[in-house]
């Protein structure tokens, strides 16, 4: 053997000496030991490396080339046996099993079905300059003829869940304003009862204009308060499934109380649309929303 060849073997002999157990790590020093082996062995077959990648063609993809000879001197080291070849032979096949599987993959469009489309292979990594003069990756400009349709998709449907949501806001807003005065209304109503009540019972007027009968006008029973939360809660349910699509139908059954309750659904469904159109013709944030209406309208009216 040359001397090449008997440094080689010396190399890699070092390095196989140091493998230890499966499972088990190496030392530090053992790690940089076997660094300063692999780093003399890579020079050692520098010239044989420089050699197969004139050979297969891929002196414009140097730097991908030396990085695959370098994983296929590696791999040879991993896998050498001595009793079976020495090493010089066995790494040489490693090395051009790479370096021919690196061209496959760069130099497609040299291939007749390639050229027959006039194919050209170029690097993800490559960059070229853009319209501004700025570099930009090759992945950077590969168009997606659909990314601009799914875009304009997801954010109509972010606008459009968005807006539904806020309209029902203000819907559940504009009746829980109603039912607050309708509970106030009722409070004034029970307090004027109870002051009745107690100028027959002789109490006197002095007495009944102080500020804690006052006040007591414009209490708010908390139990009614709990019954119109609970019942605003119900309408948006409702309106988010059938008007909006936004939540799952809750009634089920096929009895008389389900079909009288789907029916009630229905109906307040139907309110709520005609008190949303007009929150929608009032509120400048709905303005689209009243003008798309208004045209739709406008078509079936033609229609």
């Amino acid at each position: 053997m040359s001397k090449t060849s008997d440094a080689l073997e010396a190399a890699v002999a070092s390095i196989l000496s140091r493998q230890v157990a499966e499972g088990q790590p190496k030392t530090a020093r053992q790690r940089a030991e076997d660094d300063r082996t692999f780093s003399y062995i890579l020079k050692l077959i520098a010239p044989r490396i420089r050699h197969f990648i004139r050979q297969y063609g891929l002196v414009a993809h140097w730097e991908d080339a030396e990085q695959a000879c370098s994983i296929a001197v590696h791999r040879a080291i991993q896998a050498y046996d001595p009793e079976k070849a020495q090493f010089t032979t066995f790494v040489n096949w490693q090395i051009r099993g790479e370096l021919q599987s690196l061209r496959f993959r760069l130099m497609t469009d040299q291939r007749p079905s390639a050229r027959k489309v006039e194919a050209t292979t170029v690097s993800l990594d490559a960059f070229s300059i853009n319209e501004d003069g700025e570099d930009i990756s090759a992945v950077a400009s590969i168009e997606d003829e659909d990314a601009l349709m799914r875009t304009e998709s997801g954010a109509s449907d972010y606008l459009a869940e968005a807006a539904m949501g806020s309209l029902a806001d203000s819907y559940i807003e504009h009746l829980r304003n109603m039912g607050m005065e309708r509970l106030r209304r009722q409070a004034r109503q029970e307090q004027k009862q109870r002051i009745r009540a107690a100028r027959q019972q002789g109490v006197p007027a002095a007495e009944l204009r102080t500020p804690l009968w006052r006040a007591e006008a414009e209490r708010i029973d908390e139990s009614g308060l709990a019954e119109l939360e609970e019942r605003l809660d119900h309408n948006r349910r409702i309106v988010e499934h059938r008007l909006f699509g936004l939540a799952a139908e809750s009634i089920e059954g096929e009895d008389e109380e389900a079909s009288n309750l789907r029916e009630r659904a229905r109906q307040i469904a139907k309110r709520a649309a005609r008190t949303m159109s007009e929150l929608a013709g009032a509120d400048p944030r709905f303005a689209m929303m009243a003008e798309y209406n208004e045209a739709m309208v406008r078509e079936r009216s033609v229609h």
